[in-house]
């Protein structure tokens, strides 16, 4: 049985709901998903702020889980992500890299389409990291995190107008910029008749690659553990400890 630990990382249960149930329907007859909300931090992450706020509840819900085999950042950020690889001891996954690495083996021009005008830039300085900056168009819907699985606030609709949008400047797969978006992949897939990729079922087949190769997060260099140190004040529970 491979163990896949999903963190969401904001504090909304509902949308850790949302995401464990995506993550079943594509994860093998043998692997176990434990889908977990964060126990500090924001409600929603939609920008920089929230996002800082966000890695601590994070961090702790990775070290709750020593039996996992491999996580995944549940946040289209990927939040503290290069944190929890440093801390974590087993592979960590990050939605964004892992949707568009996905993407990128079945379309040549892509468009994230995220939630509110706010994440663009970040989420277009993300895609300039992970190399696809020449292939990746985003944009936003203008639909707040929390208003996804609020009946009656026409997320869905807008969401929808944006991805016709998107496809008439030229994309060929869309990618879901939301953990929030992530029972609507198929759907979408299925109305506007091309690639719909949402990144936590992306990231889950990823980490069960990464568990069933029995690869681990290089600790040479970038991700070495960090050392030990004290943290003062609310923070000192964080504190590195000793190697061993």
């Amino acid at each position: 049985m491979t163990k896949i630990l999903i963190v969401n990382p904001n504090t909304t249960a509902s949308m850790t709901e949302t995401i464990g149930a995506a993550a079943r329907a594509v994860a093998s007859p043998d692997t176990e998903i434990s889908a977990v909300t964060s126990s500090m931090g924001p409600v929603s992450i939609e920008g920089y702020y929230d996002e800082a706020f966000a890695v601590p509840g994070l961090i702790q819900a990775l070290m709750n889980a020593p039996d996992a085999d491999a996580a995944i950042v549940a946040c289209f950020d990927d939040t503290g992500l290069d944190a929890a690889r440093s801390a974590a001891r087993f592979p960590v996954v990050g939605i964004c890299e892992a949707a568009l690495v996905t993407a990128g083996q079945i379309a040549k021009r892509i468009a994230v389409v995220t939630t509110l005008p706010r994440s663009v830039v970040p989420l277009e300085e993300l895609v300039r990291r992970y190399g696809f900056a020449e292939r990746v168009l985003v944009t936003a819907c203008d639909v707040a995190v929390l208003d996804l699985d609020k009946p009656g606030s026409g997320a869905e609709a807008k969401l929808e107008a944006e991805i016709s949008r998107a496809l008439e400047k030229g994309a060929e797969a869309i990618v879901l910029g939301c953990a929030g978006m992530a029972d609507l992949a198929q759907k979408l897939s299925l109305k506007f008749d091309v690639p719909v990729v949402d990144g936590v079922a992306a990231a889950v087949k990823q980490a069960e690659a990464l568990a069933g190769l029995k690869l681990m997060t290089s600790r040479r260099g970038s991700y070495a553990s960090p050392g030990a140190k004290n943290y003062t004040g609310i923070l000192q529970p964080f504190a590195p400890k000793p190697s061993g």
